[in-house]
């Protein structure tokens, strides 16, 4: 009993903080609470304890929390020392340069996934993204090539879920959105305009660890008037060859892996 009072709590805990990485900046009690179905009470015993280890912190004004210093190291940490994008980033700049649009890296996170880096077009009008904000694994290229990728169940877990409109051109239709998802599996890339971010348009293929778990994905972005189907069409293949040599420089064989749980 006691073991999962412990596992209940610690599961609280890391929600509280994962509300964090693709919310507002500053979040309260009520809006917490709201969020995880949780009472103020155990929402503000979470609080402080998460305070007390500057993991958060409060700003009384506007009696909200935001992230704190140790939550900032832990990030700069991960990031320093993740392995995908280690790799990653050398091809990243080769990709960047062949392109001349922006490239990132993103990785699989609980829900969703997270940009690892990116390599910034210079060109004066350009497209940037958000480093270690969670996004949702339904809208834009990145996401979608992930969540093609998942075993069935856990893509049918976040197909149920509910799939929140960020644009007028995000798929919010679970049976448009799994045809789509069977064209990315054959295809081995995904594309966007405007469907996560508007004005912008991407590309994306997935990235596979040792045993064909697909880890994260690839992009090449910029706005959309530049990074038009035209465009992505020129990107794919050379998109294709670097997150293949990405997921063999992680230990994977190559090509695209079977679905997952089904027989090749």
């Amino acid at each position: 009993m006691a073991e999962s009072q412990g596992t209940e709590t610690a599961t609280r805990v890391a929600d509280v903080l994962l509300l964090f990485t693709d919310g507002p900046d500053s979040l309260g009690v009520s809006a917490i609470a709201r969020s995880l179905d949780l009472s103020k009470a155990v929402v503000h015993r979470i609080l402080q304890t998460l305070v007390d280890r500057r993991l958060l912190v409060s700003d009384p004004a506007s009696r909200g929390y935001q992230l704190g210093p140790a939550a900032a190291a832990l990030g700069a940490r991960a990031l320093r020392e993740s392995p995908l994008r280690t790799v990653a980033m050398p091809y990243l700049r080769e990709l960047q340069l062949a392109t001349g649009e922006t490239t990132t890296v993103s990785a699989r996170v609980h829900s969703g996934r997270v940009y690892l880096d990116q390599v910034e077009c210079t060109r004066e009008i350009k497209m940037t993204v958000e480093v270690g904000r969670r996004f949702p694994l339904h809208a834009g290229s990145s996401s979608t090539c992930i969540l093609a990728f998942l075993p069935p169940a856990e893509r049918d877990e976040i197909l149920a879920a509910g799939l929140p409109s960020l644009t007028d051109r995000t798929v919010t239709d679970t049976e448009v959105l799994r045809q789509r998802l069977a064209e990315i599996r054959r295809l081995g890339f995904a594309g966007s305009d405007g469907e996560r971010q508007e004005g912008a348009g991407s590309v994306a293929a997935p990235v596979f660890d040792i045993d064909g778990t697909v880890l994260g994905a690839i992009s090449v972005c910029g706005p959309a008037a530049r990074v038009d189907a035209a465009a992505r069409e020129r990107f794919v293949p050379l998109l294709i060859k670097a997150a293949d040599a990405i997921s063999r420089a992680l230990g994977w064989s190559g090509g695209l892996p079977p679905e997952p749980g089904v027989r090749p």
